[in-house]
């Protein structure tokens, strides 16, 4: 390994230290610099000891200056922003302070901007550990989008108009936006290991420098000139896509190989990596950057896994035997390698990811090139259609690898990585691509398997927060909300929907229980809508939980006899809700205020049968409405008003204007509202007055079709929320700006 990157390696590992704040850390990163460089010379090693305690410098320098900006945002009237996605009333916005970059989140009451656009917020500010949240927002224009945002919003256009429904995967292989991208689908492909294909990386623009450069000398273009031209054509599509930080960092590396090759000065692919992961030189904040993390950890990993193959002799393999122990290995040590990354990001670590990316490398290999040129195409329209048209088997056979690798048995490992088992987890992935890369591996991999048993043995550390969890898991048009206790047990409220050949209860929530752990105690049905039911019969032969509790009002739908079915097969028993029956479960109370049999003797639409339930933890109450509606909401207020008042809502029939009436949301006066609702639903829920009245309430709403899936966290006392990759408190008290 070249000079230039040791050097730039203890810069950036000095950068992490100084960032986390931990003087223990920042000692251990010094000295572990110094012994790096120790083996060389001594100059050396005091040269990498110094400029790790330079990057641990810069990083508070900048941890300071952040902390002046947050407190002056803190105390701000208005605070200028540049949004991330488009603003208007009822939306929930991501975007990020002009003057130091942090992350705000806004729950929008009036205004409307263009995404790009340099905004200025006005409302209630909140801390969050991202950065702030803004609440009861007015958002107005300041400045227009830059150029380079208004290209990447004209491609991405481009993309819709030609790729359709492939156009939110597209998106993210081609500009590095992942914002249309259904969760489940992150999701799925975090849990198979394919992350980093949904991230701008070096093999999304190796591929299509490849393809462009290969190409060019099939119609006879020399070598030299194709390099040139292929160089050229890069950099014009980084720029039309708006330059995304990980495309210009792929595209200095690619850029920095050809170069080195047409002037005849190949340099070590080593010295390539450190150019292309300078940045933190000039932007300190761009080391915390995950796409940064996983783009620089997985080529090096890569490196020292090519290198690992020729020491232990693949070339002399059969080509196709060789290709797939290369693949493997290379997988395999990239794996282990961003494994602290993807964890920390995601929660999760994968096991299947060598097997998965064996089959999906050939797959984005072909499809790269084919989108590429479906938008450079994008004015021919038919030309256009035909490359996307070509894609599509290839992108459905990518979905597909990453549906089979997250739904593998044991196929991937929930986790909540703290700070400490996250350095040892790095050491881990350090001494692994050390132990690859060098013919010295007995010292590294000793370090390494000392790091993987100081982790098993941490992970037998009983650990317990505590908090009980509510997930409002986002399964489209539909609802599945579960309750987690303090002891992992699981009260499931609805599963979802149903389609010709699957249900959300297969496709998503169980996936989604089974990652996180734990047993279902019982399912709560609200009523036998087939949005609401379509997946219990999926959940209940999966998960057989104790009870299954039901209105019992009749319903028509297949999915509810099959949900029946399914509770006798499986020895579940079923108990009608009544009003004030409870189940206590871990300390957690859920008492049903409806549906009552005298009142739905005479109804006829089950969704003024929706079984309505309060949970207690200590003194926080959440209240669950199912699809109530109006009349439903009239008969609870002229029975029990009191027992209404909640500090969550799960706002009823999905945000309709048949349900939450000003009374009824006068006696539950929630402090934070949740709307389950698919993403362009034909139904246009939720509707805007109903929005606009929750807000006016005081209540901050939250959509899943806006944020995807949420969790709310509390121990009876303290509430915190999180969605949209952020969390934060909820205030005592959401006062209006």
């Amino acid at each position: 390994m070249p000079l230039i990157a040791f050097s730039l390696t203890a810069y950036v590992s000095g950068l992490l230290a100084g960032f986390s704040s931990s003087f223990a850390l920042c000692g251990a990163v010094v000295l572990a610099a110094f012994a790096a460089g120790w083996k060389r010379q001594t100059v050396v090693a005091i040269g990498l000891a110094a400029l790790a305690t330079a990057g641990i410098v810069t990083a508070r320098d900048e941890a300071r200056a952040d902390a002046a900006c947050n407190t002056a945002a803190t105390n701000a009237t208005n605070l200028r922003i540049v949004l991330e996605d488009s603003a208007s009333a009822g939306a929930f916005v991501r975007a990020r302070l002009v003057d130091c970059a942090a992350f705000v989140s806004i729950t929008v009451d009036s205004g409307d901007v263009a995404a790009g656009s340099t905004a200025l917020a006005r409302g209630t500010i909140v801390r969050t550990d991202r950065g702030f949240q803004v609440q009861h927002t007015t958002v107005r224009r300041a400045a227009p989008p830059s150029i380079l945002r208004r290209m990447r919003e004209a491609a991405a256009r481009s993309i819709d108009r030609t790729f359709r429904d492939d156009a939110p995967l597209v998106k993210a292989l081609l500009i590095a936006d992942r914002s249309d991208l259904a969760p489940e689908i992150r999701d799925r492909f975090a849990a198979a290991g394919l992350a980093h294909i949904l991230a701008i990386a070096g093999l999304h623009i190796g591929i299509i420098a490849a393809a462009i450069e290969l190409a060019l000398e099939l119609f006879g273009v020399p070598r030299r000139r194709a390099s040139v031209v292929t160089i050229c054509v890069i950099i014009s599509y980084v720029a039309m896509i708006g330059a995304p930080i990980p495309a210009v960092r792929s595209a200095t590396m690619l850029t920095t190989l050809l170069v080195t090759r047409l002037v005849q000065r190949p340099s070590a692919r080593w010295a390539i990596v450190a150019v292309g992961a300078m940045q933190p030189v000039f932007d300190p904040r761009a080391v915390l950057d995950a796409g940064y993390q996983l783009s620089v950890v997985g080529v090096a990993a890569m490196i020292s896994a090519a290198q690992l193959a020729r020491r232990i002799g693949t070339h002399r393999l059969h080509w196709v035997v060789r290709a797939v122990a290369v693949t493997l290995i290379s997988t395999t040590v990239a794996t282990i390698a961003s494994a602290p990354i993807v964890a920390w990001v995601f929660g999760r670590v994968s096991l299947v990811a060598p097997l998965t990316n064996l089959a999906a490398n050939p797959l984005i290999a072909l499809a790269q090139p084919m989108v590429f040129c479906g938008m450079i195409l994008a004015p021919i329209g038919p030309v256009a259609r035909l490359f996307a048209d070509a894609a599509h088997p290839l992108l459905a056979g990518l979905n597909w690898v990453a549906s089979a690798g997250a739904a593998a048995p044991g196929g991937s490992l929930a986790v909540a990585p703290t700070i400490p088992t996250a350095v040892i987890a790095s050491v881990l992935a350090g001494a692994v691509i050390v132990a690859c890369a060098s013919r010295d591996w007995i010292t590294p991999t000793t370090l390494a398997l000392t790091a993987a048993a100081a982790l098993s043995w941490m992970s037998f550390v009983p650990t317990r927060s505590g908090d009980v969890e509510l997930h409002m898991i986002d399964v489209g048009q539909g609802d599945a909300i579960a309750l987690r206790t303090s002891h992992a047990h699981w009260i499931l409220f609805d599963a979802g929907g149903a389609w010709r050949g699957g249900d959300a209860g297969k496709s998503t929530v169980l996936p989604y229980i089974g990652r996180r752990g734990g047993t279902l105690d019982a399912f709560v049905l609200s009523h036998p809508h087939t949005d609401h039911v379509g997946g219990a019969a999926s959940v209940l032969r999966a998960l057989h939980p104790r009870l299954f509790v039901d209105a019992g009002f009749p319903g028509g739908a297949g999915a509810y006899r099959a949900s029946l079915d399914a509770a006798r097969e499986s020895h579940v028993r079923w108990v009608r809700a009544h009003p004030r029956d409870s189940l206590v479960i871990d300390g957690v109370t859920i008492t049903f205020l409806a549906p009552d049999s005298t009142w739905t003797a005479s109804l006829t639409d089950p969704n003024l049968a929706s079984v309505v339930a309060l949970v207690r933890v200590g003194d926080v109450r959440m209240l669950f409405m199912g699809d109530a509606e109006r009349p439903e909401e009239e008969w609870l207020l002229a029975r029990a008003p009191s027992a209404l008042r909640a500090d969550i809502l799960k706002v009823g029939h999905h945000g309709s204007k048949t349900s939450s009436s000003a009374a009824f949301l006068d006696a539950v006066h929630p402090r934070l509202a949740l709307v389950s609702v698919g993403a362009g639903n034909t139904y246009q829920l939720p509707t805007p007055t109903v929005m606009s009245t929750l807000s006016a309430h005081g209540a901050q709403v939250l959509r899943t079709d806006h944020v995807g899936t949420i969790v709310v966290r509390t121990d009876g006392h303290r509430i915190t929320v999180e969605a949209a990759g952020d969390t934060w408190g909820l205030s005592t008290q959401l006062a209006r700006p």
